[in-house]
């Protein structure tokens, strides 16, 4: 199949899906371009900052997309591009942005507050505390995985072997990484200024490009262990600092080498016109898991994520300068991040043999390679092909980086609200620093035992957030009597294949307990079980809750 026609047929779709359903959503559920937002009635000049459309849409999609959008796709692509790209498509439109659009608009209406207090203002507190505390243990399981996932690309000093290896592309990166923090904090504190945008940005690119050529020419190599260290004070920083310092500036210029990234990519699949080798359709069980639910769950936030939904309303919502931009930021981001997950799909697919997506690399491995190779069919000689892959590298390690500080952020955010009561917070667990404390100290100890042990779960336990997300989102629409009848059968089909996955998942990991599996798996298994059972349970006890208070007789 034409890459051609995948790409030109999705783009087309997701500009139509904005231009509709989008404006459709944004009027059944009352959105008013005059109505006073939260970054305006609340702003503290710390968490609640109005930002400009282009700078919030920046930042949020710098905050949601991640190394998943990239690899979900091209993992799950073992069922056939079909399936995958009709889910990401489809799921991207009705069930994504949807969710996404859904979550921001409604904290935007709780004061700036997470998905959490709407759940108790709309069903009850017990649904916002299970709520809350599944959220908090996904946010820390992605603080345990992206934080050594980091790490392992800035490592430039590799030992081995009595010798050590030196990676300069690793300390390119790190360098780069490292120089792009002073600069996105002078940014932010331009911006404070009232200078316009566009002249900001400029100037911020040319800058950011300042970087880049540093960390080729000088890079910086060092061992994992320092790298850890300096990322753990750096996400500390990050959790605690005004929003408008760090996080929004540097997400904002993050953004645009994503941007370049995806753009040079739509460039170099029309030239090269790449085949996808990919068998349509592979069947519905494939290597011992079901298209039902594994598909849904593996794919992830390339189609819809529950994590998004924290992001929209634990952060986005209080930046939100008037609800008119809720539309372009929450379901226009989501859209953007469907894009880049078809194009992952395709590059994986050019380098299939034999109809098998087998052989060809780590998926970041597989898509870098893949966009290299359309770069080469504009006849960038090797230099320029060189330079491409960098910058590939940049932003995707990029992904990481903005994914890892998101999540403190937000894992700060949750927990400090999980001792929010209306008499007022918990002075000690209230405390920014001490809920940063505890967020980072827990994804240190599952680091400990190991995050790769628990990490297959992760997608069905965002899946979970989703789920519940849709199910906030409709009870408070209930609640005003708005149209919420769309979010049901997304949300219905998520907890489906959210509990679906994680059952199935708990009931292979007991038979092979049962079985005496190998010591190193039993390991993996029984913490994954240990994981699951209370997720699980969290997860009915609030949807049992949320159900009573939508169908219910009586309003919630």
């Amino acid at each position: 199949m034409s890459g051609i026609w995948i790409l030109g047929g999705t783009i087309l779709v997701l500009i139509l899906a904005y231009i509709t359903y989008g404006s459709w959503l944004a009027k059944q559920w009352g959105a008013e371009p005059d109505r006073e937002t939260p970054a305006k009635a609340l702003g503290d000049g710390k968490d609640y900052v109005p930002a400009k459309a282009p700078l919030l849409l920046g930042h949020h999609f710098s905050s949601i997309v991640s190394v998943g959008a990239i690899a979900g796709p091209i993992q799950a692509a073992v069922f056939g591009w079909v399936p995958v790209l009709l889910w990401i498509v489809l799921g991207g439109v009705f069930f994504g942005a949807a969710q996404d659009f859904a979550a921001l608009f409604a904290s935007a209406r709780h004061k700036g507050q997470s998905l959490g207090q709407v759940m108790e203002e709309n069903v009850g507190r017990r649904a916002k505390m299970c709520f809350t505390v599944l959220a908090w243990l996904t946010t820390v399981l992605m603080v345990a995985a992206f934080m050594d996932i980091v790490a392992r690309n800035f490592t430039g000093i590799i030992p081995g072997g009595g010798e050590t290896i030196q990676n300069a592309a690793n300390g390119a990166v790190a360098m780069t990484s490292m120089l792009f923090i002073p600069l996105a904090v002078c940014f932010g504190f331009i911006n404070r200024t009232g200078a316009p945008l566009a002249v900001t940005t400029v100037i911020g690119l040319l800058m950011l490009g300042g970087c880049v050529a540093l960390g080729l020419f000088f890079p910086l190599c060092l061992p994992k262990t320092v790298w850890l260290a300096v990322i753990s004070v750096y996400i500390f920083a990050a959790s605690v600092a005004p929003v408008w310092v760090l996080l929004q500036p540097r997400d904002y210029l993050n953004s645009f080498l994503f941007y370049l990234m995806m753009a040079a990519a739509i460039v170099g699949i029309f030239v090269a016109d790449p085949t996808v080798r990919l068998a349509p359709f592979t069947g519905w069980r494939v290597d011992g898991r079901t298209l039902f639910p594994f598909l849904f769950v593996t794919v992830s936030c390339g189609a819809v994520s529950g994590y998004h939904s924290l992001v929209g309303s634990g952060i986005t919502s209080k930046q939100l300068r008037t609800e008119k931009d809720a539309k372009r930021v929450g379901y226009g981001a989501m859209l953007l991040e469907c894009l880049l997950a078809v194009i992952a799909l395709i590059a994986a697919g050019s380098l299939a043999k034999g109809g098998d997506i087998g052989g060809i690399g780590t998926p970041t491995q597989a898509f870098s390679n893949a966009l290299v190779k359309f770069f080469s069919a504009l006849g960038l000689g090797a230099h320029g092909e060189q330079l491409m892959k960098t910058l590939i590298l940049l932003a995707i390690s990029a992904l990481g980086l903005t994914t890892l500080d998101t999540a403190v952020r937000l894992g700060r955010i949750l927990f400090q609200e999980l001792f929010k009561r209306e008499s007022g917070t918990n002075r000690f667990f209230g405390n920014a620093g001490v809920a940063t404390f505890f967020t980072v100290g827990a994804a240190a100890l599952v680091g400990l035992v190991g995050y790769e042990r628990v990490w297959d779960l992760f997608g069905a336990c965002s899946q979970t957030l989703a789920f519940l997300a849709f199910l906030a989102a409709a009870c408070w629409l209930k609640r005003l009597g708005k149209n919420q009848k769309m979010l049901y059968l997304p949300m219905l089909f998520m907890f489906a294949a959210a509990l679906g996955a994680l059952g199935l998942s708990f009931y292979d990991n007991l038979m092979a307990l049962l079985a005496k599996a190998d010591k190193s798996s039993l390991m993996t298994l029984g913490v994954q079980n240990v994981l699951i059972a209370p997720v699980f349970a969290l997860a009915l006890v609030t949807a049992f809750d949320g159900v009573r208070a939508l169908f219910g007789r009586q309003k919630p």
